[in-house]
């Protein structure tokens, strides 16, 4: 299954994009077609052995949309260049129709402000009621250019009409169109003499009805420009060039040329260009585009370096890793278009009433229209009135926009702060979260553990104990047994190599060494294979009150010692968690360590619940156990061993540090490697999905108070009637006001609180 996403133009309001994705969903072979109206992106999967990309790219312009190129990273520049394009344009056709339709709105009040005892200065020839005719034709001359510069919402709206879904272009089509017919058969009647005909013009209606939504229009692109400015960011932040060492001179390529295995050459002040690994040099790099931390980070021989972060002392060389989409750069731009193009559960209802709302209020307006007729003793020009004031003032668009706008915001704001939400669902459910489990190594503790004790038993020194147990544990991967394996190398010992190795998952290694059957491992190791641990029992129970490891060393089927390994707490864990009870979250810990190691450990953090001598395979088990009792469950890990309980739980956090395997079953990544961003992570999810509601309120209750308004409900009961003109104000400032909220979110932040990042505002 392929997917792609594509950028659209041309949509104009909620109804556009609903249908869209019921034309694209039709195809044979697509499984999956979403329509984000905010930043006018379609994604969708699709089988590419049924339907071709050009035959959705067909589908979508038939019904009179457009699909623009323009996706890639490395078109971004081209991607803001017509995005700016459209704007400037957009103000352009507004300026033209607004010298247009002020003059034409001047001519046609200033004679009835008149009658109201208002003067202002008004030329004779003008005068309606002995002029009438030129009158009349001096308001055709003015509401022409100002109906040409808004053509399109004729040509869209009743090209979408006619195929029978009808948007917010065919609302204002049908409502002006109404205004200007009514306004030239009244004209025809001037000229046939009947001048009583000069009072039912509507020509100042149509004008300036199409000058307010432009405006609407041109502050609604701008605010939608402001929303995806965290992606572009992070679009252009990877640089066009290489320097390539060829040959042994440094020659300058474009960045599409640079290939795996390119020896690059970066200097102080410069970008990387690609990922890689240093092969010389010695520098401090600037990785606050990949992680938010603004720390530059010293790298040497050996170490990693990625694309788009900056050099700021040495020169370095390294070699090219990975390119093009395969940079981490990229995958993160990927993760978070992908995040703003998702929907969130909570859209679903704005999706359903967003589906039917058009022709509703076109049906709302028909009925309400003929009523006033009816009711009115014959009033046409009454009901006209009723008519084209509820179609303007209906707005779709805000229901359209409520949501991605707020998700695209929210999303774009993590990323900032190396937070990345991969979709619109994780976003929500984060803020529904009560129950926190963290695994403990790499997470909680720094996972890059030491011996500190090495106890021995029978006939066994030290050394040869610490000897044995490293040359087993040369082939294991475990943290703790790299680390007996990097202590006793740091002391100079000679480690042997195994004869035969074993991994036991979740419990040891087994290895034979100078044709000695080594064991090292838990209490279930010991206790499968009948090794007496009695001679060791409260050395044990001590190491493990001091937040230490015990790990056994049986030989030859004879507890032989101990060797106890310690992971040093990470510095914000305690912050963290604090945090996290603060925001009445309960915090659980899960590890594969025995109890009281794991009690010790959780006490020094104010862990609530310890989860101990947890098998990994099992650890999902643990999750599940946990949503039973009705828990919203976070978990948080970074190992390979973490991914199936990342996948359990409600939601899915990885440390950036972590595997890949772990970020990919993950629905959060934290590139900070901070546990001090899980809180802050919380915290944004329950700003957005608030700041959507906040926009979902005002989209429903904007429309079911503004249309019966518009039907004449309150002139019902004596009350003032809608004027058109102030039913397409409040429909433009409608969609802006949704937008300019969601932009709040933009102000979130991080506040510094004694040295730490304990606290998180919206300020």
């Amino acid at each position: 299954m392929d997917s792609k996403m594509l950028n659209v133009k041309g949509m104009t309001c909620a109804a556009c994009a609903q249908r869209i994705e019921k034309i694209v969903g039709k195809l044979p072979g697509v499984q999956q077609a979403s329509v984000n109206l905010a930043s006018e992106k379609l994604y969708v999967e699709y089988d590419a052995s049924m339907v071709q990309l050009s035959a959705i790219q067909n589908a979508v312009a038939k019904i009179g949309y457009e699909i623009v190129q323009g996706n890639k990273p490395e078109a971004v520049d081209t991607d803001r260049a017509r995005k700016q394009k459209e704007i400037r344009t957009l103000w352009t056709k507004f300026i033209v129709s607004a010298v247009f339709s002020v003059p034409l709105l001047y001519i046609a009040m200033v004679p009835m402000l008149a009658m109201y005892g208002f003067s202002l200065p008004y030329p004779p020839a003008l005068d309606p009621m002995n002029y009438p005719l030129v009158y009349a034709l001096l308001q055709i001359a003015l509401v022409l250019p100002v109906i040409g510069v808004g053509y399109r919402f004729y040509t869209v709206g009743f090209k979408a009409l006619w195929q029978r879904s009808p948007n917010m272009d065919s609302l204002i089509a049908i409502g002006t169109t109404a205004a200007v017919i009514f306004s030239a058969y009244n004209t025809w009647k001037i000229a046939q003499g009947q001048f009583g005909a000069v009072e039912s013009l509507y020509f100042e209606t149509a004008g300036v009805i199409i000058t307010l939504i432009l405006l609407g229009k041109s502050l609604e692109a701008v605010s939608k420009g402001r929303t995806s400015e965290a992606i572009k960011k992070l679009m252009g932040l990877a640089p066009k060039t290489a320097i390539v060492l060829q040959n042994g001179a440094e020659r300058e390529i474009p960045i599409d040329e640079v290939e795996i295995g390119d020896v690059i050459v970066v200097k102080p002040g410069g970008k990387i260009p690609v990922d890689g690994t240093v092969l010389e040099g010695h520098t401090a790099i600037d990785e606050s585009m990949l992680s938010g931390e603004s720390m530059p980070v010293d790298k040497k021989a050996g170490d990693t370096v990625y694309a788009a972060s900056l050099n700021t002392t040495g020169s370095i060389r390294f070699r090219a890793e990975k390119i093009g989409s395969d940079t981490a750069l990229a995958q993160i731009i990927k993760l978070v278009e992908d995040a703003q193009g998702s929907k969130a559960p909570i859209a679903q209802m704005a999706d359903i009433v967003s589906g039917y709302f058009v022709p509703v209020v076109c049906v709302i307006a028909l009925l309400a229209g003929i009523a006033w007729y009816f009711g009115t003793g014959g009033d046409l020009e009454f009901a006209l009135t009723i008519f084209i004031s509820v179609l303007v003032i209906a707005c779709p668009c805000a229901l359209g926009l409520a949501t991605p706008t707020a998700i695209m915001v929210g999303t774009g704001k993590g990323a900032e702060n190396g937070i990345l939400i991969k979709s619109g669902e994780a976003l929500e459910t984060a803020h529904k979260i009560n129950t926190i489990v963290f695994d403990k190594t790499g997470t909680i503790t720094e996972g890059k553990p030491a011996v500190t004790d090495v106890l021995t038993v029978g006939s066994e020194s030290a050394e040869t104990l610490w000897r044995l147990a490293a040359s087993a544990e040369k082939g294991s991967e475990h943290p703790l047994g790299q680390a007996i394996v990097a202590g006793a190398e740091a002391r100079g010992l000679e480690l042997p190599e195994a004869e035969h190795f074993d991994s036991l998952t979740g419990r040891g290694i087994e290895a034979v060494i100078e044709s000695r059957i080594v064991l090292a491992g838990n209490r279930k190791l010991m206790d499968e294979r009948n090794v007496s641990l009695s001679e060791m029992e409260s050395d044990s129970d001590r190491l493990a009150r001091e937040g230490k490891t015990p790990m056994y060393v049986a030989i030859d089927g004879r507890l032989a010692g101990i060797v106890a390994v310690a992971d040093v707490v990470k510095a914000s864990s305690r912050a963290a968690i604090e945090r996290l009870h603060e925001m009445g979250l309960e915090v659980a810990m899960i590890t594969g360590d025995n109890r009281i190691t794991a009690a010790a450990i959780a006490g020094q953090v104010g862990i609530d619940r310890v989860l101990a001598e947890v098998l990994p395979q099992d650890k999902s088990g643990e999750v599940k156990k946990l949503q039973t009792e009705g828990r919203v469950v976070a978990m948080v890990g970074d190992g390979i061993n973490d991914a199936p309980a990342l996948v359990q739980a409600d939601i899915g956090i990885a440390i950036g540090s972590g595997t890949d395997v772990a970020m990919e079953s993950a629905d959060i990544v934290l590139m900070r490697s901070d546990i001090l961003d899980v809180p802050m992570a919380i915290d944004l999810s329950k700003k957005t999905i608030r700041n959507i509601k906040e926009n979902l309120f005002w989209a429903f209750g904007y429309n079911v108070i503004g249309i019966p308004i518009a039907a004449g409900v309150l002139h019902l009961f004596g009350g003032p009637l809608l004027n058109p003109i102030f039913a397409a104000a409040a429909m433009s400032l409608s969609s802006v006001s949704v937008l300019t909220n969601a932009l709040r979110l933009k102000r979130f932040r991080a506040a510094a609180q004694k040295g730490s990042r304990t606290r998180y505002e919206e300020s």
